[in-house]
């Protein structure tokens, strides 16, 4: 099949794409105005998906923070992380006292490359921008807002950890748009563990957990559904905002993010001995518990 045109790079065309025409208000989350300046890689705002108001959070790839060098073609920096966090506590707020189904959605546009963080963003603490992005979209998940994460590029190793993986569902253009999931490239993982890259390449061949792209992550139930045509993504991302909808309305958490993800991969046969590792562990932790209460 021949590759379609990606959308890498592509982050401001497929918020167009994907929300109600002309509903985009950038840099505005209820009665809170992000300054312009700010974190340019991340594009945050609210909007209308299907006539429902959501909150938007996007990678925009084409921006390059001058103030901080290495944050370009994507890379979640020090001010973008702090942005899209803050982004995401101001949606908890504006809703903080509706019902759990009146909760705004949240909808996470992924294209990135990582975190590529220089010497100044370590010593002012870009891993807690990051990580106040991670915790602020499991808190707005707990507390009742369906977060859909759509992959259209790149979703790679921390980036990615905090721009997707605490969505309760997360949905991928299919490889024939360039699109690129995994934690590392097998090149990373031999030089780590060791093992020889032609190895490695034949067991990517038949274990998922070694592969990389969005088939492999479908089969570990990391992906929840494909989208083969970028025409789909909008009434495929308001489906699974109603379907998380009812399943919150009824308590059904379980089934939704990192735990609902995993059950998943379960079925599809990608984690096979995830519930055996669970067991033995929650064995294990009952024959020591005594000890330390």
């Amino acid at each position: 099949m021949e590759m379609e045109l990606s959308m890498m790079g592509r982050g401001r065309d497929a918020i167009d794409m994907i929300i109600d025409a002309d509903s985009m208000q950038e840099n505005l989350i209820e009665d809170y105005i992000f300054a312009s300046d700010m974190g340019p890689g991340a594009v945050v705002g609210t909007a209308k998906i299907s006539g429902e108001k959501v909150t938007i959070i996007a990678s925009d790839a084409m921006e390059m923070n001058m103030k901080f060098r290495v944050v370009y073609s994507g890379v979640i920096g020090l001010e973008e992380g702090y942005k899209m966090a803050m982004a995401v506590y101001r949606t908890i707020a504006s809703d903080k006292n509706k019902p759990v189904e009146e909760k705004r959605p949240i909808v996470l546009i992924v294209d990135t490359p990582g975190n590529a963080p220089g010497k100044l963003e370590e010593i002012v603490g870009m891993n807690k921008a990051t990580g106040a992005y991670q915790l602020a979209l499991a808190e707005a998940r707990k507390e009742g807002h369906p977060i859909v994460a759509m992959v259209i590029g790149r979703a790679i190793s921390g980036a990615f950890l905090c721009h997707g993986l605490q969505a309760d569902r997360i949905l991928s253009l299919s490889k024939n748009f360039g699109t690129m999931i995994h934690v590392m490239p097998l090149t990373s993982v031999s030089r780590i563990t060791k093992i020889d890259i032609e190895r490695l390449e034949e067991l990517s061949k038949e274990n998922p957990v070694f592969a990389a792209g969005p088939e492999f992550f479908y089969q570990l139930g990391g992906v929840e559904e494909m989208v083969y045509k970028v025409e789909d993504m909008r009434q495929t991302i308001s489906k699974h905002i109603s379907e998380i909808h009812k399943l919150k309305e009824n308590g059904q958490f379980d089934q939704l993010g990192p735990w609902g993800r995993g059950e998943l991969g379960f079925e599809r046969n990608g984690r096979k001995a995830r519930k055996l590792a669970i067991q033995k562990m929650e064995e294990e932790y009952l024959q020591v518990i005594d000890r330390y209460i």
